[in-house]
């Protein structure tokens, strides 16, 4: 894990609030569309790649979760007017297509534990759309997402102990303290 420069949390744990931390957090999900569509097409205009996102979503379950969300990014939301499933909560538009993102595929990454790209889904959707939950969810899901990327799961017992303590009203050093002692075992400082 490294450290940003601009925010100072280990990458990407200062998104959304970071624009360096958010560029990487899009980044996971747009290099999973660059891969697709080279394998698949090749080259697209941007018009191709919109109809491309079209079949996509037209079909979730048969896609990548990354190739998913990439999809819903290059369309547009009819209600409210900005990416589709990213707008406001109160948008049945993007509340609809949010819903449908979760039959995607998800398939582990080589040499991470079960589960761990399921965790990563949830913690790069919450921070691509930190406007859906509160600002407790967004803060725990920021600061563990660096671990998730480095391939690090929690159990079940440290989640729940990392859920209490986001529940008690933690602060972000306290909270980002407990992650990367008891999730990575080491003593990172924050």
């Amino acid at each position: 894990m490294r450290r940003c420069g601009p925010c100072g949390h280990f990458e990407p744990a200062g998104a959304p609030g970071c624009g360096r931390c958010a560029g990487i957090v899009d980044e996971i999900v747009e290099s999973g569309w660059r891969e697709f569509v080279a394998r698949r097409f090749g080259r697209l205009t941007a018009e191709d790649e919109r109809v491309v996102a079209e079949m996509v979503i037209d079909e979730p379950d048969r896609h990548p979760w990354r190739v998913v969300d990439a999809a819903y990014d290059r369309l547009t939301c009819g209600e409210c007017g900005g990416k589709l499933s990213r707008g406001p909560a109160r948008c049945a538009g993007c509340n609809l297509a949010n819903g449908f993102r979760y039959v995607a595929v998800e398939i582990d990454r080589p040499g991470v534990p079960p589960g761990n790209e399921h965790a990563l889904r949830v913690n790069v959707s919450v921070l691509r759309r930190p406007g859906w939950v509160s600002a407790r969810e967004v803060l725990g899901r920021r600061l563990s997402l660096p671990l998730l990327l480095d391939g690090h799961l929690p159990t079940t017992a440290q989640a729940q102990a990392t859920r209490a303590l986001l529940n008690k009203g933690a602060t972000a050093e306290q909270l980002a303290a407990h992650i990367y002692r008891e999730w990575d075992g080491g003593d990172l400082s924050v």
